[in-house]
């Protein structure tokens, strides 16, 4: 595989590490900023909220750029971004930080997936993009912890430090490895990419993630708080539980995507969902025993996380069936959905916190997830229907 691969994967891996990075170190913010937890909380739902607005916008407005170029302008707004952070003096500072950083992931996702997949031959393309994207499962598994081991030793504040520092690393990797000319298609229009949100099953696929892979986020934003308030673990102990995290979610992406390939994705959806609503719903009376919670946290891990890849196939079969013109403005806009989630889910969150407590999130996260299963068979139903033979009347001659 070419060396910008790898670059981009560098890259990757720092984004993914600024966007998940806050659920480990979120207590230490909120009781450095002076703001409780809920409102701390919107470091994850801003964030997210700013890549699901800035992907299908600032892709197609950016989409006549050399792509090494606008690859060099986004790692310099990342950096710009985390040093905000780390050097915000106010929560509102801190927020301004994280929203830009969100709108560069926004982007850069968009632009490394295409970007992939045109340095290499098509047969290689799916290896290409999924090395890119292997940065950000390293993250999950390597970073987060990283990121709050950091916090522990140096305060909340080197973290945002040390991944300026990576983001400033890979962008100089891309640099220096990324092709001056790329071939690539012709970049869409922003009318054809915000079109696809008007096909109605599109738009059906792009609510089941929003509400599956969002509603776990109810819950997840809040991990760090409930492992540390309820089940009494230590700063560095939740950073251990993070790295299980992270083991359980490659694992999931890997299965979960072998499975969906094998009984299809509803099937896979179905099965996954389930496990994940009844995982979510036992968080309360498991929460005060470390024994359980920790392997509760892995299964949670593997099937919120082991989603993406799953969604991300059936968005794209079924955008080759009901819009075959707009199938990477819908891979893409499915991830918006993904990011709106995360956005809606942290918000939601918040709220339960305020007015039940810390345990309710899973009760609540639950039942979100629970409604997303009834939309997977409905989709699946409307799928069996578009694949029955239409009875036409046979004339006689």
């Amino acid at each position: 595989m070419p060396i910008a691969l790898y670059a981009l994967a560098a890259a990757s891996f720092a984004i993914g590490m600024a966007e998940f990075v806050v659920v480990g170190i979120l207590p230490a913010i909120a009781s450095d900023m002076g703001v409780d937890i809920p409102t701390a909380g919107q470091l994850v739902s801003l964030y997210a909220l700013g890549v699901a607005l800035a992907a299908p916008l600032l892709t197609a407005a950016t989409g006549k750029f050399e792509r090494r170029n606008l690859s060099l302008i986004l790692m310099i707004a990342f950096v710009a971004a985390n040093l905000i952070a780390w050097l915000a003096s106010s929560y509102s500072m801190l927020l301004v930080g994280r929203v830009l950083a969100g709108m560069v992931q926004g982007v850069f996702y968009s632009m490394a997936t295409v970007l992939a997949a045109n340095l290499v031959s098509k047969e290689k393309s799916g290896q290409a993009i999924a090395l890119v994207f292997m940065g950000l499962t390293v993250a999950l598994v390597s970073g987060v912890p990283m990121g709050t081991f950091i916090s522990d030793l140096f305060g909340w504040r080197a973290t945002f430090l040390f991944i300026s520092i990576l983001g400033l690393m890979s962008a100089i990797a891309q640099w220096m490895f990324l092709p001056k000319k790329i071939e690539r298609p012709a970049p869409a229009k922003l009318h054809q990419q915000l079109s696809v949100i008007l096909v109605p099953r599109m738009m059906l696929v792009f609510v089941i993630t929003l509400l599956s892979y969002g509603g776990a986020f109810i819950a997840f934003t809040y991990l760090s708080e409930i492992l540390q308030k309820v089940t009494g673990f230590s700063v560095s102990t939740v950073s251990a539980v993070l790295i299980l995290y992270g083991v359980a979610v490659t694992l999931g992406n890997i299965y979960c995507a072998k499975y969906a390939g094998t009984k299809g994705p509803i099937k896979a959806m179905v099965v996954m969902f389930a496990i994940l609503t009844v995982v979510l719903a036992l968080i309360e009376p498991v929460a005060s025993n470390p024994f359980l919670m920790v392997p509760l946290i892995m299964v949670w891990g593997a099937m919120a996380f082991g989603s993406i890849p799953v969604l991300q196939l059936y968005v794209v079969q079924q955008a080759e069936k009901h819009a075959p013109r707009s199938i990477d403005a819908a891979s893409g806009m499915n991830i918006s959905a993904f990011n709106a989630g995360i956005a809606l889910g942290a918000w939601l969150g918040g709220i339960v916190v305020a007015n039940y407590g810390l345990l309710a999130t899973g009760g609540a996260a639950a039942i979100v997830v629970a409604f997303s299963i009834l939309l997977v068979v409905l989709s699946g139903y409307l799928d069996k229907k578009d694949r029955q033979p239409k009875h036409t009347v046979a004339s006689s001659l």
